[in-house]
């Protein structure tokens, strides 16, 4: 399933730069659909990236940094 968030996070994020809102609503609808399907098998960060729709950060978690940056949610103070 992981490979599946991959390539949808890779086309999601393509469309974003050429502001194609049909391909963004497609796979953000199809993004939610896999996190949906796989909450209970996919490791806990990835499901909160995707939950909270950072998908730099999802993508950075499934290419294998460690060093993602914590936002707001991290427990730090928003600016």
């Amino acid at each position: 399933m992981e490979s599946e968030i991959k390539a949808s996070l890779t086309t999601l994020l393509a469309a974003i730069k050429a502001s194609d809102s049909q391909v963004v609503g497609v796979e953000m609808a199809r993004l939610d659909g896999l996190l949906a399907r796989g909450r209970e098998t996919l490791h806990p960060q990835l499901v909160h990236f995707l939950h909270n729709r950072s998908y730099a950060k999802a993508v950075m978690f499934l290419g294998g940094q460690t060093d993602i940056p914590v936002g707001a949610c991290g427990g730090r103070a928003v600016r």
